[in-house]
């Protein structure tokens, strides 16, 4: 099982979390209170492995814009929480993670509108587009044909529910944020336990 830690802001806590088994590490490029600058981001970037996704979290920002970032902060990989159309989200050179907010089985439907290397599945709307810390109902997910998409889980995922996760919405990857963090910051031990017990999941499945 992949994991995406999200909302990093400082180099410590970005490479703890890969020296602890996270494959993707997400930064925030839209108004949060985990929002990073595209030159606090490069500084942090510039000092990762090679092999790990660099994901730059947009909210309807435009096409240049969001280039502009990329090229400065060196991120590889866009992830639209938007509202950005399916032509949107084709138009760039790099992959794409488009997140769609579920609160019905009728939002699961626009899953086969976008052709993205993932599609991210997110707790419905809140103050901000992601990291409100609130689950959706992972059994609608039963029934969804994805046709082999590459499907993130996110929104409310904690260490106490991420195997329920897993389980139930069988995903690519599972990305983290507020439910790694004390007191509105990353907590390490947390960020420890929560990669430990998504990669055994996993591998608990397979026997």
């Amino acid at each position: 099982m992949k994991v995406k830690i999200c909302g990093i802001t400082d180099i410590e806590m970005a490479l703890f979390a890969i020296e602890n088994g996270a494959d993707a590490i997400g930064f925030v490029f839209a108004e949060s209170k985990r929002s990073i600058t595209p030159e606090s981001a490069g500084e942090i970037i510039s000092q990762l492995p090679d092999g790990i996704l660099k994901v730059g979290v947009f909210v309807n920002e435009t096409k240049e814009m969001i280039e502009e970032i990329v090229n400065l902060a060196g991120i590889n990989t866009i992830q639209l929480h938007g509202d950005e159309s399916p032509e949107f989200c084709s138009g760039f050179s790099l992959p794409v993670v488009k997140a769609l907010s579920i609160s019905s089985t009728e939002d699961l439907s626009k899953i086969n509108d976008y052709s993205c290397e993932y599609l991210l599945l997110d707790s419905p709307k809140g103050k901000y587009r992601g990291g409100n810390g609130i689950a959706f109902d992972w059994s609608m997910l039963a029934d969804v044909e994805l046709n082999e998409k590459k499907i993130i889980l996110a929104g409310g995922l904690t260490i106490e529910n991420v195997a329920e996760g897993i389980e139930k919405a069988a995903p690519y990857m599972v990305d983290v944020s507020s439910g790694v963090e004390t007191d509105g910051k990353k907590d390490a031990a947390k960020i420890k336990r929560f990669i430990e017990k998504a990669k055994s999941t996993m591998k608990e499945e397979v026997k």
